[in-house]
């Protein structure tokens, strides 16, 4: 979306992204490594937590950009500059705070802005990883 439709990402969605890559990053190494039992429920604990992580920085997206536009909170600076002045600590919180940037709806598809497609996404591994993690063992 940032390089095809110009859409620059507000410090949220770059969360949403890493959040995703980590999801994208265990899977691969489970993909890799083969593991068998106790290593694939490791693996879909792993998978789980980062979707969680992932699925809750998009619920707090879609939250601000439900705020009437009287609630909701000013832009800040943006996440390059934060990164360099503040420390990590503060950044999180900042940034998890949310702004108004990160409230502005600038795409939709079927009725869903890109935290919520985000949502589905972190939702239907999150049902795999679950599926893998509670499956019974074979014996």
């Amino acid at each position: 979306m940032q390089h095809v439709e110009g859409l620059e990402p507000c410090p949220l969605c770059i969360f949403q992204r890493i959040a995703l890559m980590v999801v994208a990053a265990v899977l691969l190494v489970a993909t890799l490594h083969g593991p068998r039992g106790v290593g694939v429920r490791i693996y879909a604990l792993l998978t789980a937590i980062a979707t969680l992580a992932g699925a809750g920085i998009a619920l707090r997206h879609l939250w601000l950009q439900s705020l009437p536009a009287d609630e909701v909170p000013a832009c800040g600076p943006n996440l390059d500059y934060m990164l360099d002045a503040f420390p990590l600590t503060d950044v999180l919180t900042q940034v998890l705070s949310g702004s108004g940037e990160c409230a502005e709806i600038s795409w939709r598809f079927l009725g869903l802005t890109i935290p919520g497609w985000s949502l589905v996404v972190f939702g239907g591994v999150l049902v795999v990883a679950l599926i893998q993690l509670l499956r019974p063992r074979r014996g």
